[in-house]
């Protein structure tokens, strides 16, 4: 169990300008429930059952009330970047005009950061769509993915000058699949063809933000974060059950957006599942992109069921975070070469990677040494990709707090920073320490 963050001294990681960063999601965080509208976690989290323990977002971290102490928290951390979302229902009122208190928000927190240095990297969705948007199908209506172009229009205009990077999405594979097709997030719509068809009208919606971006402002990088737990056969008899779970889960977003075309599996899937594609989305969808970026935080295992299809498998006595996920560091190395083996990459940053850990706060001190060992080893990993010629660029941790997790409401913490929510004291875990001690000694 390694107790330092620490990279060998030669490391290409260490040199500029590879950039480190921290990365949070407005629902996540932001609270400040009455100052923007709807959305459609807000609803999920009143259904029963939706989420662990029955919590929601309406206040979370309270980060709109505390903003200022927070990017004194994140200078403090030498962190060269911040990885934040944009809350489409905060920046645009039902009937597309501005929330001028919104925009000033997001205006005032870069403006922030700018002052201090600090590299801003925007995420224009992270899944919490309007109500009002859904209400009108969603992800699963077409129209959709032109009213988030019509918003990214609005935020680039409004921000122009604050932001270094833009990512149109985060994971449209979770928004899909997990949202549209077994409905364990927002909007919590069970149908495989409801989820194939919302993954469509997203990567659509990422290709029309493109374009709106390039014109907007050409000279800011742009891009889309793509989450990969990558695949692996349990047995020697199940490697084609894990082929078809990498196609359908990993391949189906970043083939169509570098190479725009999906995965040989769309053949396979029956006439009422197939999405419906319009002549030249394919063509919108490829629109160049600066880089990619990409969520790594586990591998999953899979075996063949009686149809030839694919599920998960679960494997015994492996180490485990408190997601019950595996902890396996060189998948990551593994999933970075085996991408740049199979496409002409842009540049890549790690978006996001950290781990849930059952975090106890004894004595004002959070002593989360199993989340070091895994900062540590992933690192590494990263280390040993960019070794072997994989162009990664930054690596941002994931979370800079605990946080409002979603499903799991504030059961889980990702945090580098321990939140009270009680209090809203923020307590800085060792982790947080010991990747500052990192980042402070490459400043030196």
């Amino acid at each position: 169990m390694f107790k330092t963050i620490s990279l060998p001294a030669s490391s290409p990681l260490l040199a500029q300008p590879f950039i480190f960063g921290v990365a949070t999601a407005s629902f996540q965080i932001e609270g400040a429930r009455d100052t923007r509208l709807p959305c459609i976690w807000d609803t999920f989290c009143q259904q029963p059952h939706s989420i662990a323990d029955n919590s929601n977002g309406d206040n979370a971290c309270e980060h709109v009330k505390y903003w200022q102490q927070d990017v004194a928290m994140i200078a403090d951390l030498a962190v060269d970047a911040y990885r934040l979302s944009i809350a489409w229902s905060r920046v645009l009122h039902q009937d597309g005009s501005i929330n001028q208190q919104g925009v000033d928000f997001y205006r005032n927190l870069l403006k922030a950061l700018k002052a201090r240095n600090i590299k801003t990297f925007v995420t224009l969705y992270h899944w919490d769509l309007p109500q009002h948007l859904e209400d009108q199908g969603g992800w699963l209506n077409r129209d959709t993915a032109q009213a988030f172009a019509d918003y990214t229009d609005v935020v680039s205009r409004e921000l122009d000058g604050l932001v270094d990077s833009y990512a149109t999405l985060n994971e449209p594979f979770c928004s899909a699949y997990l949202g549209y097709e077994i409905g364990v997030h927002a909007p919590g719509i069970k149908s495989q063809q409801a989820g194939r068809q919302a993954a469509h009208h997203l990567l659509l919606a990422h290709g029309l933000a493109m374009q709106v971006l390039r014109k907007n402002c050409p000279d800011v990088e742009a891009g889309i974060v793509l989450n990969f737990s990558p695949s692996y056969p349990l047995t020697k008899a199940d490697e084609h059950a894990a082929m078809l779970a990498e196609q359908y889960h990993n391949q189906w977003y970043i083939k169509a957006i570098l190479t725009g075309a999906y995965p040989a599996l769309l053949n396979q899937l029956s006439d009422t599942v197939k999405p419906v594609i319009g002549d030249n989305d394919m063509a919108i969808i490829s629109e160049k992109v600066d880089f990619i970026g990409v969520n790594y935080y586990t591998r999953i295992h899979y075996s063949r069921t009686a149809d030839n299809w694919f599920a998960e498998a679960e494997l015994k006595n492996v180490p485990v975070t408190d997601m019950g996920w595996e902890v396996y560091p060189q998948g990551l190395t593994e999933l970075l070469l085996s991408l740049h083996r199979q496409y002409q990459l842009p540049k890549v940053y790690i978006t996001e990677n950290g781990a849930a850990m059952a975090d106890t706060l004894t004595e004002g001190c959070v002593e989360d040494i199993e989340r070091v060992d895994y900062f540590h080893t992933h690192l590494n990993a990263v280390h040993a990709a960019v070794e072997q010629g994989v162009n990664v660029q930054g690596y941002f941790a994931w979370s800079l707090m605990d946080n409002f997790e979603w499903a799991y409401g504030y059961n889980k913490r990702f945090g580098l920073v321990y939140v009270e929510y009680a209090t809203q004291k923020r307590i800085l875990k060792q982790s947080a320490k010991q990747y500052r001690a990192l980042l402070k000694q490459r400043k030196k």
